[in-house]
């Protein structure tokens, strides 16, 4: 299979590379990305029919109880000054939580917080431990047509997982009220690190990232959608980190030894200090955070 139909819009998409599983190792296999000639969105073809193995139990690492989660969820918190600056408050629904940091964190803050999740460990603890309302599905799209209209939808590092992002997408426009909005962040394939690691680049995370989709076709797509943009940035806290992940981590997969691995992320921490001002450029973050707003009628 030489090429597909980009899923983002519909464009050809050639095959452009192979990547494995450098992250975890879970296994050797060898997975094809496809990149569209139009949009520039990456995905892998064929999807792994078995891809729930390389998300194995211990990747969701439970807390031991609430004041846990919250002290590890600081770095969480520049999401809720984000939100705020267009949501002060009301119905907020988190798309894949996991554990719950981003959503302890806006429940603490006032806003009447749920959340759809598919593992059941983590339903369980958002559930019993954080009391946080938790519909457990993989079918985000019936959730929220279920439980709507939100005044936030939150998807952090999520919609790189999906099978139908935009689908999501559509859905979480459809269940925003006016004024509401679709707050997500994403692997950026515009970075400056995916143009110089290529397929070693930590934040491909073959096979779990299913697609990285530029900010760009994210946008367009919300505005297809009747939505406007009204934040998108690769300078948030989060992209920062995880731009010093990506040197780490990136420099960490040419080897395989634990000592040499540790070795190269010592490396990688002093490069991306010397190599910030390249990844704060312009767009050029490992990641990036975009905000999308339903007007008022």
């Amino acid at each position: 299979m030489t090429s597909v139909a980009c899923s983002v819009c519909g464009a050809p998409a050639p095959a452009a590379f192979h990547a494995s599983d450098r992250n975890r190792r879970l296994s050797e296999e060898s997975f094809t990305y496809h990149q569209c000639t139009r949009c520039r969105t990456l995905q892998v073809v064929p999807v792994p029919v078995d891809l729930h193995r390389y998300y194995p139990a211990e990747y969701y690492p439970i807390p031991q109880d609430r004041a846990a989660l919250l002290a590890a969820a600081a770095s969480d918190r520049y999401k809720l000054e984000i939100v705020r600056r267009f949501v002060s408050g009301g119905r907020l629904v988190e798309i894949g939580p996991a554990i719950g940091g981003f959503a302890a964190v806006m429940q603490q803050a006032g806003y009447e917080t749920s959340a759809i999740e598919m593992d059941a460990e983590c339903c369980r603890f958002l559930r019993l431990v954080l009391q946080i309302p938790v519909r457990e599905t993989n079918d985000p799209i019936a959730a929220l047509a279920a439980d709507g209209p939100f005044d936030v939808v939150a998807m952090w590092h999520v919609i790189e997982h999906l099978p139908n992002p935009l689908e999501v997408l559509g859905a979480a426009a459809s269940a925003l009220a006016p004024g509401g909005i679709i707050a997500l962040a994403a692997p950026n394939p515009d970075a400056f690190q995916f143009r110089l690691f290529g397929s070693r680049w930590t934040h491909l995370d073959a096979p779990r990232h299913l697609r990285l989709i530029p900010f760009s076709a994210l946008a367009e797509a919300g505005r297809d959608l009747g939505l406007e943009v009204v934040l998108m940035t690769t300078q948030d806290p989060g992209t920062l980190g995880w731009n010093v992940f990506g040197w780490r981590e990136s420099l960490a997969g040419f080897v395989r030894g634990r000592y040499s691995r540790s070795a190269l992320r010592l490396v990688g921490s002093i490069v991306a200090r010397l190599m910030a001002s390249v990844d704060q450029r312009g767009l050029d973050g490992s990641t990036y955070t975009l905000v999308l707003r339903k007007p008022h009628p």
